[in-house]
């Protein structure tokens, strides 16, 4: 694991939510949340992301899990984790899907929480521009 990848909670009423955020806390809203901007530390020249995203309190995006939240994390080398985990007896719940901005697969920890690993690639999000909080 090499960071936090994202942070995505449960809402009654999401854009409700993300306005307030981005009003009172001077986040830059999309559609999806806000995307965090930050810098790497082995490499200060890259941009890096961190999605911070609110979901319909009914989403079964979290299922299994059914806490209110559900944090991503940032990794490399995806297949060997994967492999790993399931050595280790970890539930992996689905496959890896690959995407131009990373790969993602689904985990449950010890307590029943849902997480999503990243394998990003970050470069993609930058060419996209747009607003970021930063």
């Amino acid at each position: 694991m090499t960071g936090i990848g994202g942070i995505f909670f449960k809402s009654n009423d999401p854009k409700a939510t993300k306005e307030w955020y981005g009003k009172n806390l001077g986040l830059a809203i999309d559609q999806y949340g806000s995307p965090f901007e930050f810098r790497n530390a082995n490499r200060p020249d890259e941009i890096n992301y961190l999605e911070w995203s609110v979901h319909n309190s009914k989403t079964k995006y979290f299922a299994p899990s059914e806490k209110e939240f559900m944090i991503n994390y940032r990794v490399q080398n995806m297949q060997g984790l994967v492999n790993k985990l399931k050595a280790n007896g970890v539930t992996v719940l689905d496959t890896i899907e690959s995407y131009d901005y990373g790969k993602f697969v689904h985990i449950m920890d010890a307590d029943g929480n849902k997480i999503e690993l990243w394998e990003p690639v970050d470069s993609v999000l930058t060419k996209l521009g747009g607003k970021t909080t930063k």
